[in-house]
């Protein structure tokens, strides 16, 4: 079974898409170019979004175990001033993305801090930060490229580990799925697979074997599976793209009520 990025590597992946989102801003024509995936938004918002929530959870690493981000966190964030001329707003969002990448160095992986995501199957530690970090710049990375017209595939290691920590942090819930009990199953391109299992139970993530030429798929066993290369499957679990741009096997409307349900406890 394939292993989770080690720490390292969710490191150097946070410092290399932060930087190729700061070169589709350096080239884009303009920061009031509009972000088609972040209605209402434009780069310059996005810059400050990103950098914005690189420094916020800098700090909330940097205080450890909590029950809540600190407070003075939160009031930095909400009074975030920064640079509006594109060359000064490029070097505070480096700053921003350093500050983040040297609270994560020394906190070490293992170490707890408050998230957003208590209830779910991915650990509340510095580890689990920065592998939600990790997606958090590639998607906006993918945005920002959107806004300049031309994106590319999100990097394979990073995509593969990001739709598991989609589904770990984000679907994952002990909060009961108030439809008939079901199972969704995606598989990516590059050979791995998952399920998500909804019930009374909640919602609950497994690694499970990809279907090859001689195994097939047992499709009887999902009420809808969703295939494409990982890139895609991230992109699509954070709403970039839709369900017609992927293959969809049994039920798709399934996948409407999944995307609908708001678990009451996260």
């Amino acid at each position: 079974m394939e292993k989770n990025l080690e720490f390292p590597d969710l490191l150097r992946l946070i410092d290399e898409r932060s930087t190729a989102f700061r070169a589709v801003v350096a080239a884009a024509p303009g920061l009031d170019a509009q972000v088609p995936t972040c209605p209402g938004w434009t780069l310059f918002d996005l810059v400050k979004h990103l950098g914005g929530g690189d420094r916020f959870w800098a700090a909330i690493v940097g205080a450890g175990s909590a029950d809540a981000p600190p407070a003075e966190a939160v009031a930095a964030r909400a009074a975030l001033e920064v640079p509006q001329e594109r060359e000064a707003l490029l070097a505070w969002l480096d700053a921003s993305t350093q500050l983040l990448l040297g609270a994560l160095r020394a906190a070490g992986p293992e170490s707890g801090c408050w998230t957003w995501w208590p209830a779910s199957q991915s650990p509340q530690t510095a580890g689990g930060t920065a592998r939600h970090r990790v997606q958090e710049t590639a998607v906006h990375t993918y945005d920002a490229q959107l806004a300049g017209g031309s994106t590319q595939p999100l990097p394979v290691e990073l995509a593969l580990d990001g739709v598991e920590e989609f589904l770990f942090t984000v679907c994952a819930t002990p909060s009961a799925w108030p439809h008939k009990p079901t199972a969704f199953d995606f598989h990516a391109a590059e050979g791995r697979s998952w399920r998500l299992t909804v019930d009374g139970d909640g919602a609950r993530i497994t690694r499970i074997p990809a279907p090859t030429a001689a195994t097939g798929e047992d499709s009887d066993a999902a009420g809808a599976s969703v295939h494409g290369t990982a890139s895609e499957l991230v992109l699509y679990l954070y709403d970039r793209i839709q369900a017609d741009s992927l293959h969809v096997d049994g039920d798709a409307g399934l996948l409407d009520l999944l995307r609908a349900w708001e678990p009451e406890e996260k």
